[in-house]
């Protein structure tokens, strides 16, 4: 008698609320990591850093600098580095995002796609600003930095993402029923992906054998498309970032009907198994 009927709203309205919860959402997941925001994304680019950093000195020490391609040698580290931590933060993100039988999914506006939007986004927005700051103080305080086709490389960063989204949300689906197994093959992906995601080599050189170690991997075919789009002397030759996008594409098709069978079975106690 007391209870108000809910007016059913418009697409554009239920858009922009949907925007509106994706939105507040994203910034809950970013503080999630800190309660500040500015030290959870200044932890990220110190991350980042590190990363480029440890693989400036690994190649300096061993004289692998000459393998590398004809230009600015920090871009084409970094070219590896932001595309392969994009992709590795997206599929933990999505992940580890919040179940079905999460307490915020008792919240009426609240489910389990806008749990996974934010993590996504979320994880995009502070990869993207890392790259953008540690992009800008190279520029600033080091050297200019030239890359060939700024857009289109930006986009095989965004493939990158896509790609890891889509993975993270098979690995989301099949974590409540095989947590222990689901954890430790993702573990396993991500510390393959340190050499199997070719951001220490490039495939041209590569001998037809060892190239067929590594293209069945959706981000090596990104990270060489990147630099491709970087450096004006390189032609990637056996690489395409349509299979990337694609593959993530089916990845994220497979995780969403999963993910719709989990949560039909969704059970309390599962919170206590993640």
């Amino acid at each position: 008698m007391f209870q108000s009927k809910r007016k059913p709203k418009g697409g554009l309205s239920s858009a922009l609320s949907i925007a509106e919860l994706v939105y507040h959402s994203i910034v809950r997941s970013v503080r999630k990591q800190h309660n500040n925001a500015f030290v959870a994304i200044a932890m990220n680019i110190m991350q980042t850093v590190m990363f480029v950093g440890a693989f400036y000195l690994m190649f300096s020490i061993l004289g692998m600098r000459g393998s590398a391609l004809r230009g600015d040698f920090l871009v084409y580290i970094m070219s590896g580095i932001f595309l392969y931590l994009t992709h590795i933060k997206a599929l933990s993100a999505v992940m580890g995002s919040e179940g079905p039988a999460s307490p915020m999914m008792q919240h009426a506006p609240m489910n389990t796609i806008i749990a996974i939007l934010s993590a996504a986004f979320g994880a995009l927005y502070i990869q993207v600003l890392s790259a953008v700051l540690v992009l800008f103080a190279y520029h600033v305080a080091w050297e200019p930095i030239s890359i060939e086709q700024p857009i289109p490389a930006f986009g095989m960063l965004l493939v990158a993402w896509f790609s890891g989204c889509g993975i993270g949300m098979v690995f989301l689906a099949m974590k409540p029923w095989f947590p222990s197994i689901v954890s430790l093959i993702s573990m396993v992906y991500q510390r393959a992906n340190m050499i199997a995601s070719g951001k220490m080599f490039v495939a041209n050189t590569l001998p037809s054998f060892m190239l067929a170690m590594f293209d069945w991997n959706p981000l090596f075919h990104v990270i060489d498309q990147a630099r491709g789009f970087a450096f004006i002397n390189y032609n990637p030759r056996y690489s395409n970032w349509e299979y990337s996008f694609w593959m993530g594409l089916v990845f994220l098709m497979i995780g969403l009907m999963g993910e719709f069978y989990t949560r039909r079975h969704a059970s309390i106690s599962w919170e206590a198994r993640r």
